[in-house]
C-alpha cells in the first residue's frame, strides 16, 4: 500500500478528489492539520464522495504528531525544489508521498527533514505556475503503482 500525505490542505475539492484517488488505488491518505475546511459527511456528499471512502483517511494534529504516529516506511517530499525527477526512484510497498499546501507548498522546517534524494519534482514547462494538487498526487501515485505492476499489497 502506498500513502499520500497532505500537509495542511486548504481546498476541499482537491482533498475530495485525492480521497477518491486513494480509495480507487488502494492507497491511504494522511491529513496533517489544521485543514482549511472541515471533513464531514455533508461536505463529502457535496463533493460527490461516499462517506465510506473516508475509511482510507488518517488525521494528525500537526507535523510532530504525524512524525510520531505515521506507519510510513519511506517518505518522499514532492516539491518544485526537488532535484530528482519523480520517476527515478524505485518505489516500494509502504512508501509515502508528502505534498504541501496548495498556496505555499511545504514550509522550510519540513524541507529540512528530507535528504535531497527524497525531494522529488514533477517536470513542467518553464514558466508555468504549478499543477493542481490532486493531479500531482495522481501522477505520483500511479507511477509508484505502475512500477509495482499495479499490485495491491497491505
Amino acid at each position: 500500500m502506498f500513502h499520500i500525505v497532505l500537509y495542511q490542505p486548504q481546498i476541499p475539492p482537491n482533498t475530495g478528489n485525492i480521497i477518491r484517488l486513494c480509495a480507487n488505488a488502494g492507497a491511504r491518505l494522511h491529513l496533517i492539520h489544521p485543514l482549511g475546511f472541515e471533513i464531514t459527511e455533508k461536505s463529502c456528499r457535496r463533493a460527490g464522495l461516499d462517506y465510506h471512502a473516508l475509511t482510507y483517511v488518517d488525521h494528525y494534529d500537526d507535523w510532530e504528531d504525524f512524525c510520531k504516529k505515521s506507519p510510513i516506511k519511506r517518505l518522499f517530499a514532492i516539491t518544485k525544489f526537488g532535484k530528482m525527477r519523480f520517476d527515478k526512484p524505485h518505489y516500494q510497498d509502504g512508501d509515502g508521498f508528502l505534498f504541501g499546501r496548495e498556496t505555499t507548498g511545504l514550509p522550510d522546517h519540513i524541507h529540512e527533514h528530507f535528504a535531497q534524494d527524497n525531494k522529488l519534482a514533477i517536470p513542467m514547462v518553464e514558466g508555468s505556475r504549478s499543477l493542481n494538487l490532486a493531479n500531482s498526487a495522481s501522477i505520483i501515485l500511479y507511477e509508484a503503482w505502475r512500477q509495482n505492476e499495479f499490485s495491491l499489497q497491505d
